[in-house]
């Protein structure tokens, strides 16, 4: 009999603490054009000092920062930084946290030596996920400049957000230039690091290997490591992300050069459908992604194609349905055709679910619950799909705040109404036609 994740979590992860997590030793993202890392997309990322990458490429990853954690974590103790898995955690009814997930990924004896390494030792990663920069042509509504040289494009031409006053107000109030400390035309010593660490050492070790963004489509240095596949003849996972906002000329392009990619995995964002995708998601067209999955699905040399959820407050209106479009495909191109995963969006906080009336978060948790409950046994979901959506239930039934500095939720109603009030003037968009459930409570605000 498959072993669940609870009974994994109760052989392998709580015999050595019960804050153990694989991630920490094994896992990046590093973020290389602001020169930030950390051990996955929970944990607020953390500067890399630029002399420390020069002098070691490896520091990319083993920062003093990480170093810590790791020792709390063979203590037994919980790293602030990663409360988004103590949360869920703490929910009970043995609730499976994310890092059940990414310490599953590593064979037991590895997790061991971890557990037994001396925390202050460089760690040879088996799973990365870097990002080149931020050029992006989606300014997303839970995106910011940050990540999106879009986003930038709007806080220039329109100026800061105003009137925010809980946690999110800083990610829309300027251009977020220390993202991108190196202009296009510069040499960027974090990427060259990377790039000697990848061609002399780190492409030897690594499992997998993901690109994210941005959008990496849009990146240089994206052809040039698939170049370097295309000469390689590499073991490594490659996986990439793309909002699949792209013409077809380059979906094209894409599919020519990672044909020759044995383990190739595709990974793209949505939660929601139609004109709601639309809206959430700025700069998508909803015909030209879908067109776009079509044709990646039929053509690509795929391993896996994951569409990732960011669960906000917008989406829940019409996730169940996105999640039926999910089940559609697989039931044409198989299990992990796509395959996707509920990620519950904390920052900003004023977008997160959680800031939903009581009655609105207990109308959509029952509209889920009524899609796990349908679709619960259906052999084409995997166990992780199940126990995200389950875990999403819960998180809407018993959990307060997004995160331990939230619990104001006035503020965040006002920064909900406040922020797109002004989303919808800039983006020439209306949340009350969109949503009309939410709706009639954002007019009440």
């Amino acid at each position: 009999m498959n072993e669940t994740n609870l009974e994994y979590k109760q052989r392998v992860l709580d015999t050595k603490s019960n804050s153990f997590c694989g991630a920490k030793w094994y896992n990046a993202t590093i973020w290389l054009g602001s020169g930030m890392s950390t051990s996955c997309h929970h944990p607020l990322p953390h500067y890399v000092p630029v002399e420390d990458v020069i002098a070691n490429p490896k520091a990319l990853h083993n920062t003093v920062q990480k170093k810590q954690e790791r020792y709390q974590m063979q203590q037994g103790k919980r790293p602030s930084g990663c409360e988004y898995c103590w949360k869920i955690e703490d929910i009970g009814r043995d609730s499976i946290s994310d890092r059940v997930y990414k310490s599953k990924i590593y064979k037991d004896h590895a997790l061991q030596k971890a557990y037994k390494l001396d925390a202050n030792e460089d760690v040879n990663l088996k799973t990365l996920e870097i990002a080149f920069d931020r050029t992006c042509q989606f300014a997303c509504s839970y995106c910011n400049p940050a990540f999106s040289t879009e986003w930038v494009k709007d806080i220039k031409k329109n100026g800061a957000f105003k009137d925010l006053i809980s946690d999110g107000r800083n990610h829309f109030t300027h251009t977020h230039d220390s993202s991108q400390r190196y202009k296009p035309n510069e040499t960027n010593p974090y990427i060259e690091a990377f790039f000697k660490w990848w061609e002399s050492d780190l492409s030897k070790t690594l499992s997998e290997l993901r690109l994210t963004g941005g959008e990496p489509l849009m990146s240089p240095h994206t052809w040039r490591l698939l170049d370097w596949f295309k000469e390689s003849k590499s073991k490594v996972q490659f996986a990439m992300n793309s909002n699949l906002g792209i013409d077809n000329k380059t979906i094209m392009k894409l599919l020519g050069a990672t044909n020759p990619i044995k383990n190739f995995h595709l990974y793209t964002s949505n939660e929601s459908i139609g004109k709601q995708a639309e809206y959430i998601r700025d700069g998508l067209d909803w015909k030209q992604w879908t067109s776009n999955m079509d044709l990646l699905l039929e053509e690509g040399n795929l391993k896996g194609l994951h569409v990732m959820c960011t669960v906000n407050a917008l989406c829940l209106e019409t996730l169940p349905g996105f999640l039926d479009w999910c089940l559609d495909k697989k039931a044409v191109y198989g299990k992990d055709f796509p395959n996707f995963t509920l990620n519950i969006l904390r920052f900003p906080s004023f977008q997160s679910p959680l800031v939903l009336p009581k009655e609105l978060r207990t109308k959509f948790k029952k509209e889920i619950e009524k899609w796990l409950l349908y679709n619960g046994n259906n052999i084409l979901l995997h166990e992780m799909e199940i126990n995200q959506v389950q875990r999403l239930i819960d998180y809407l039934d018993i959990v307060k705040t997004p995160h331990a500095d939230t619990f104001d939720m006035p503020a965040l109603h006002n920064d909900f109404k406040q922020f797109y009030q002004q989303y919808d003037k800039r983006r020439n968009k209306n949340l009350v036609s969109t949503f009309p459930i939410i709706g009639e409570w954002y007019n009440e605000l």
